[in-house]
């Protein structure tokens, strides 16, 4: 299956001197830059009549007719995956994503994906890039996903997360006593030594995460924090870096300790909470389409509420210490 996009515009005065890229780009701003010059380079593109290569100048007043296919998601099938859907309508799709779901197919994960449910449920997403995923959390991380229905709403979406007018919030529990919120604004990369790993590097790219405190614990933190750039593993890696890193975190989180005076039942707690404990609690964005603001909020899961209840009446149990 695929679907046939057919465009044609006449090139504006405005616009003139221009490169045929930027130009496609202003044009038709419901495709991605990216999609737009590999269109160009594949022929698809045709400038009165003929083709042109990206960077090649316009002078105003030419005819661009864009016929392309756009196929399907190949070597990747539809799976009846239960699918905790939030919202969906003819343009997007929210949905709720529980711990051990990986988002994309990957080596070592093939199949039983985010995206293999998502075919299955709509598998006209097939014709999207990447059926529509626009950003990703781990697989041991829990909530709020966007996902695109359409190529506009991919676009549009893709921009948001560029220019950051997309929110989004989560809830963690680390390792630690904060005295206070704060920010983390430290460069992140690929580690130099453990390529699965991620590490905040001083050529890396742009990474700013915001955190506030919930409630204190005797050893723990529950926080709340938001985003404003998507690097990966983000808030697992600045929280590490920092000194407080996430409770159940397999890569980042460092000897296993336990805190003084422990009760069993909050040590079996914390030594069976083999996930990272960060829940994707909070979305906003502007409708790709009706340009309505939209947001979205979900509860925590089992798990990570059951860990806040051991916490709390650890707490509880220690009156004296406070």
């Amino acid at each position: 299956m695929s679907e046939k996009i057919e465009r044609e515009a006449l090139v504006p005065g405005d616009l003139t001197g221009q490169r045929l890229d930027q130009i496609l780009a202003q044009l038709f701003s419901d495709f991605s830059r990216s999609r737009l010059t590999s269109w160009i380079k594949e022929g698809f593109v045709t400038v009165d009549g003929k083709q042109m290569k990206p960077r090649e100048k316009l002078f105003g007043g030419e005819k661009i007719v864009i016929t392309a296919q756009v196929e399907e998601i190949e070597d990747h099938v539809g799976e009846d995956i239960p699918l905790d859907i939030v919202y969906e309508d003819d343009d997007i799709l929210v949905v709720n994503k529980p711990a051990g779901l990986v988002v994309h197919p990957a080596a070592g994960h093939r199949s039983g994906t985010l995206m293999n449910a998502l075919l299955h449920h709509f598998p006209d997403i097939a014709v999207v890039p990447r059926a529509g995923i626009v950003h990703r959390l781990d697989m041991d991380t829990t909530g709020l996903m966007v996902v695109a229905k359409t190529l506009q709403a991919q676009t549009e979406l893709v921009a948001q997360l560029q220019d950051r007018s997309m929110g989004r919030e989560y809830e963690a529990v680390v390792q630690g006593v904060m005295t206070g919120g704060g920010c983390v604004d430290e460069p992140m990369g690929r580690h130099a030594k453990s390529r699965q790993k991620m590490a905040v590097v001083g050529l890396g790219k742009e990474a700013v995460t915001h955190y506030r405190m919930l409630t204190k614990f005797r050893a723990h933190t529950h926080i709340r924090l938001k985003l404003e750039t998507g690097r990966t593993h983000q808030i697992r890696v600045h929280m590490a870096h920092i000194n407080y890193p996430l409770v159940g975190d397999q890569l980042y989180g460092g000897r296993f300790r336990l805190p003084k005076g422990a009760s069993e039942a909050m040590q079996e707690a914390l030594r069976n909470f083999k996930r990272q404990a960060l829940h994707a609690k909070k979305l906003e964005l502007w409708h790709p389409v009706t340009g309505e603001l939209m947001s979205w909020e979900v509860d925590l899961p089992e798990d990570f509420s059951a860990l806040l209840d051991v916490l709390s009446k650890d707490k509880a149990n220690n009156d004296d210490e406070y």
